[in-house]
């Protein structure tokens, strides 16, 4: 007992995410992705009352959404340039396999609603985790449109639902590099 898996511990502490940008294919197929969600529906649920959903987004689905975005960034924030309209067109089209986390809370009279949400973003990271372990590259965002909820039909949402966030599933096509990280020190209280 408390022998650390090396394989498991290496893995967790060289994890990496790769922006969606930097992703090309290929990515899960059907049969690798059903796996990688079983995996991450494999999360604390207090209560077993599953309070979030997955939307996978088909390719040709993220090629349409982007003229959407664009009308609704104008909408938003007045003309876009070329510039500012091929990152809209462009949010979904980076990864071949894109994935929403929806958190769904539901009244329940031990399970507060913040534990809910809490539940979806394990979720979303047992879906990186999944993804990294099956040999892809992954990338957990949200952006302005998961917040928009004029945007959210578009999105596949229904009503008392969010967007926990978007996890694009690919392989890097440029090296993956390392950032700072926090200084545990200065995290960590010892309380007691």
């Amino acid at each position: 007992m408390g022998e650390a898996n090396q394989t498991i511990v290496e893995f967790m502490r060289t994890r990496r995410s790769v922006p969606a940008k930097m992703m090309g294919s290929p990515g899960p197929g059907d049969d690798q992705l059903e796996e990688i969600l079983t995996i991450a529906a494999r999360s604390p649920d207090h209560g077993k009352i599953v309070p979030w959903r997955f939307i996978r987004y088909t390719p040709q689905w993220c090629e349409r959404i982007g003229e959407t975005l664009v009308e609704r960034a104008r909408a938003l924030n007045g003309p876009l340039n070329e510039d500012q309209e091929a990152i809209e067109r462009s949010r979904f089209t980076h990864a071949p396999v894109v994935v929403a986390v929806i958190s769904r809370p539901r009244a329940h009279p031990k399970v507060p609603e913040w534990e809910q949400v809490l539940s979806s973003g394990a979720v979303a990271m047992n879906l990186l985790i999944a993804a990294n372990a099956y040999g892809f590259d992954a990338q957990w965002i949200t952006e302005w449109m998961a917040f928009d909820e004029e945007l959210h039909p578009h999105l596949g949402l229904e009503d008392g639902e969010r967007i926990a966030g978007f996890v694009h599933i690919g392989t890097r096509i440029a090296p993956k590099t390392e950032r700072d990280r926090p200084n545990l020190a200065d995290l960590l209280t010892v309380h007691g």
